[in-house]
C-alpha cells in the first residue's frame, strides 16, 4: 500500500516558523503569568521575556521572518478580535456622560506629550506613542498605532513599558488620592477611567475603590478605547501627508495611495464591533473570542520584544520616562479639574 503523502507546508509558512513558534512558546508563559499575577498582566511578561530573550540569547536570522509576522499580522489580528467583544451600544450612555472629561484629558495628553516631548528631545515617533497610550488605553492603543506610524521596535517596547510603570502607580495611589479628595464612587470611577491608561489597571483602582466606582469606571474606559478608531484614521492622513511631501522634495514621483495607507484592520475592528452590536456572536462563544484577542496581543507583543534592542533603549535614557510622566500628570489633574467645573466629583 503506498502511503498517503502530506501536501507539504508553503514557503511562508516555514520561513515563519522557527520565529512562530518561537513568539508562541513564550506567550504561552506570559499569559500563565499574568494569569498568576493580573496586576501586571500576559503582554506585560510577553515583552519583557522576550526582550530578555532578545538580549541574552540573541536568536539567529531563521527566526527574524516568523518573529516580523507576529509583531505586524498577529498583531493586526489581534486588534479586529477585540472587536466582537465590544458593543458600541452598551457604552453609548456612559460614553455621552464622560465624554467632556475624556476628550478634554485626550486633547490635554496629545498638547503635553507634543510640548514636553519638544523640551526633552524625544523624537516624534516615541512621542506619539506615550501620547497616544496614555490618551487612550495604554498598551492596546499603542499596538493599534505601530502597524501606521511603523516605529522601531525598540521603540514599541519602551512606550509600553513605560505606561505600564504609571499604570502600576495609579494602581496604588488613585484610591489613596480618592478617599483624601473625599471623591464620590461616580466621580472616582470618571477619573479613573479617563486618567489610567490600561484596562487592567483601570479595574483593578475602580473596584479597590467600590463596586459602583469599578462598574463606572470599566464602562468609561471601553467607551475612551473605541477613539482609537478617529486617531488611527487621523495618524493615517498625517502619516501620508508627509510621504507625499518628503516625495515631492525629493523630486521624485509621489507614490501617495490612500488605499496603501489606510489601516484596514480598524475598518474590520468597526465590522467586529457592529455585528457584536448586532447581536450575531453567540453569548456563549464571546468569552473565547476575548480569550483568543488577549492570546493573540500578548504573542503580537511577545514578537516586538523579541525585535527590540536593549542598548537602543538604554542610550535612550530617562527622557521618554519623564515625558510618560508629565503627561500621565496633565491628564490626572485635568480629569479632575473638569470634573470641578461640570460638578461631576
Amino acid at each position: 500500500m503506498n502511503a498517503v503523502s502530506l501536501p507539504a507546508a508553503s514557503p511562508a509558512l516555514r520561513l515563519r516558523a522557527s520565529g512562530l513558534l518561537l513568539a508562541l512558546a513564550i506567550a504561552l508563559a506570559a499569559w500563565w503569568l499574568g494569569r498568576q499575577v493580573p496586576l501586571i498582566g500576559g503582554p506585560v511578561f510577553g515583552i519583557l521575556i522576550g526582550i530578555a530573550v532578545r538580549n541574552l540569547f540573541a536568536p539567529g536570522e531563521a527566526f527574524n521572518p516568523g518573529i516580523q509576522f507576529a509583531s505586524k499580522q498577529i498583531l493586526q489580528w489581534s486588534i479586529i478580535a477585540l472587536g466582537f467583544g465590544l458593543s458600541l451600544t452598551q457604552v453609548a450612555k456612559t460614553g455621552l456622560q464622560s465624554l467632556a472629561v475624556t476628550l478634554v484629558t485626550m486633547s490635554v495628553a496629545f498638547a503635553t506629550a507634543w510640548l514636553l516631548g519638544r523640551v526633552l528631545k524625544v523624537h516624534d515617533k516615541l512621542k506619539i506613542l506615550i501620547g497616544v497610550g496614555t490618551a487612550i488605553c495604554g498598551g492596546s492603543a499603542i499596538a493599534a498605532v505601530t502597524p501606521i506610524i511603523k516605529p522601531d521596535d525598540h521603540d514599541t517596547a519602551f512606550a509600553i513599558s513605560t505606561i505600564f510603570l504609571f499604570n502600576i502607580v495609579a494602581v496604588l495611589l488613585f484610591p489613596l488620592l480618592g478617599h483624601a479628595l473625599h471623591l464620590s464612587d461616580l466621580g472616582f470611577g470618571l477619573w479613573a477611567g479617563t486618567a489610567i491608561n490600561d484596562t487592567s489597571s483601570v479595574v483593578a483602582a475602580g473596584y479597590s475603590y467600590s463596586n459602583t466606582a469599578g462598574d463606572y469606571a470599566t464602562i468609561v474606559k471601553l467607551t475612551r478605547a473605541t477613539l482609537i478608531i478617529p486617531i488611527c484614521l487621523v495618524l493615517a492622513i498625517v502619516v501620508a501627508m508627509r510621504e507625499k511631501r518628503a516625495a515631492k522634495h525629493a523630486g521624485i514621483a509621489s507614490d501617495f495611495s490612500l488605499r496603501r495607507i489606510f489601516p484596514w484592520f480598524i475598518l474590520w475592528f468597526l465590522v467586529a464591533s457592529a455585528v457584536r452590536t448586532a447581536g450575531f456572536v453567540p453569548v456563549a462563544i464571546q468569552p473565547m473570542i476575548h480569550l483568543a484577542a488577549e492570546f493573540m496581543i500578548i504573542v503580537a507583543l511577545t514578537a516586538i520584544g523579541l525585535s527590540a534592542n536593549l542598548r537602543k533603549m538604554a542610550s535612550t535614557g530617562v527622557r521618554p520616562i519623564l515625558l510618560g510622566l508629565g503627561v500621565w500628570a496633565a491628564v490626572s489633574v485635568s480629569s479632575l479639574l473638569v470634573q470641578l467645573v461640570i460638578g461631576q466629583m
